[in-house]
């Protein structure tokens, strides 16, 4: 769960722009096991909304599928579409949500406002209304791109610039964002199967509402210990006003409208309207760099480069809630004796492993000292992992299906663990090289660039798990050609990275 994931589980930061000046010293905390104490609120504030995010996760399109095509396996496909495009937007909100914290309305009201939103939409998809589910999850998407982006960026202000223990705040919270999505997995699917769920029938409904609660256990927390941040995170200068505030929660529920309807134009449309949105990007970050000079100009061609290979990897890891829940569902031997392992606690693998794993790469990496990989070696690497995940699946499904047409357990669960192992060597060093290869005047639209080539890789992974579905639900042929195909896409771009890296290399004129 980077997770699209700062993430390890996803990306973790917003779009930032660049700096005026130095940033001001921040004010004199009290300090909690080494650290201002404002970052355990944030800490918790995140935990919950990312309980409420991933929640949900392994639900959706199960319950797509259930409550609105009848359990019928022909609404697979259209439920990788919306799942893909929902998470598509979500990460593409992200841009705007940084700005309007930025210059709008400051960093604590955005967050407040995204937790309404997000709240509000949670609750609205347990309603059992095509219409209603596709205007919660357009809600949920407004206010995670109000709430995801600024969070971080609090965390960063209760440092200073030179203060040795940035990092080690990062971590901290970081295990907040893995925690949640570890536990809510676990505890939603556990609900929704074992206390509420009848012959069979996962309770969706109680997931959609405890993650609801989750997101007003999130607002609460943040709403009350926002006094200890001392003036952190408040409007900009001039933009006190509550006006201002009002003036963006409308312009939020004017968008839910724009959102519904991107989520229903369908997932190729919305892929073209993204695509001409990245090479509008694209057009004025090289125009930009070609203003700078020869060296800045080939620092944003390597920047896209990576952008191009990053859209890949996101496109087949982002199968863990879509198609792999089908696999999940309908192909793997989930039993042990008398008790089955629900197909929710998949989702926390990726949480684990990145728990497990995290600290065991980053010593690695030390480790390796002048042999550590460049940055475009390491994306290779997380390309390859990514299709050695596949790979499994293609062993399992061309070798290892029984008599039941089922897999073994053993082999999703590694597919997950393998997947994570990839996402560390390419997701945490996302946001970083952006900051050190976007022109120095648009580093805010450079981290725009990184979130939309994220956002395409989303609404391509629906559009490939709606194709290894195809029309009449998943089986053991469907799932072999589908991730066969994803082994090849993967792993031989992977390879071609890893070789072209020194040639990349020298466009990044000594980032490292």
């Amino acid at each position: 769960m980077s997770a699209q994931v700062p993430n390890a589980a996803e990306p973790m930061g917003p779009p930032q722009h660049a700096p005026t000046g130095t940033p001001p010293d921040p004010p004199s905390f009290p300090q909690v096991m080494g650290h201002p104490r404002p970052l355990w609120m944030l800490f918790m504030s995140e935990f919950w909304e990312r309980f409420a995010f991933y929640g949900i996760r392994w639900a959706l399109v199960l319950y797509i599928v259930a409550q609105f095509y009848n359990g019928d396996p022909s609404g697979e496909q259209p439920a990788g579409f919306i799942y893909g495009a929902y998470l598509a937007l979500v990460y593409a909100t992200a841009i705007f949500g940084g700005y309007i914290a930025d210059k709008v309305i400051g960093y604590q009201r955005s967050i407040l406002l995204g937790a309404i939103f997000m709240a509000a939409g949670l609750f609205m998809i347990s309603i059992p209304s095509d219409e209603i589910f596709k205007l919660g999850l357009a809600t949920i998407v407004v206010g995670n791109g109000l709430f995801k982006p600024n969070i971080s960026t609090m965390v960063g202000k209760l440092y200073s610039v030179g203060d040795e223990r940035r990092d080690s705040g990062f971590t901290i919270f970081y295990m907040g964002i893995n925690a949640g999505a570890l536990i809510a997995p676990v505890l939603t699917g556990w609900l929704a199967e074992q206390v509420f769920g009848t012959d069979g029938t996962p309770a969706y409904k109680v997931v959609f509402i405890s993650a609801g609660i989750g997101m007003l256990i999130s607002l609460v927390w943040f709403y009350f210990g926002r006094s200890q941040l001392k003036g952190i995170g408040l409007p900009p200068a001039g933009a006190e006003s509550m006006s201002r505030t009002w003036m963006t929660a409308v312009g939020g529920v004017l968008a839910v409208p724009l959102i519904y309807f991107l989520l229903s134009v369908g997932a190729d449309t919305l892929q073209w309207i993204l695509s001409a949105l990245f090479v509008g990007l694209a057009v004025m970050l090289i125009a930009e760099g070609v203003r700078n000079g020869a060296v800045a100009r080939d620092k944003v061609i390597a920047m896209f480069i990576i952008f191009a290979f990053n859209i890949l990897f996101w496109m087949f890891f982002e199968q863990a809630g879509s198609s792999f829940t089908f696999l999940a569902d309908k192909i793997v031997n989930r039993d042990f004796g008398d008790w089955t392992w629900p197909v929710a606690w998949f989702q926390s693998v990726n949480s684990i492993a990145i728990i497990v794993f995290a600290p065991i790469m980053a010593w690695l990496w030390v480790r390796l000292g002048r042999a550590n990989p460049s940055i475009p070696r390491k994306f290779g690497l997380g390309l390859i992992f990514n299709g050695l995940a596949f790979l499994l699946l293609m062993f399992a499904l061309g070798s290892l299906v029984n008599d039941a047409g089922m897999i073994p357990f053993w082999t999703l669960f590694m597919v997950y663990v393998i997947q994570s192992i990839g996402e560390l060597c390419l997701s945490p060093i996302g946001l970083s090289m952006v900051t050190k290869l976007a022109p120095v005047r648009l580093v805010g639209l450079g981290m725009g660039g990184w979130f939309l080539s994220t956002a395409i890789g989303n609404n391509l992974s629906g559009i490939f798990a709606g194709h290894v579905s195809g029309e009449s639900g998943m089986d053991v042929q469907s799932a072999l050609s589908g991730y066969t195909f994803g082994f090849w896409a993967l792993v031989v771009p992977g390879v071609l990275l890893f070789l072209i890296a020194p040639l990349i290399q020298r466009l990044m004129h000594g980032v490292k």
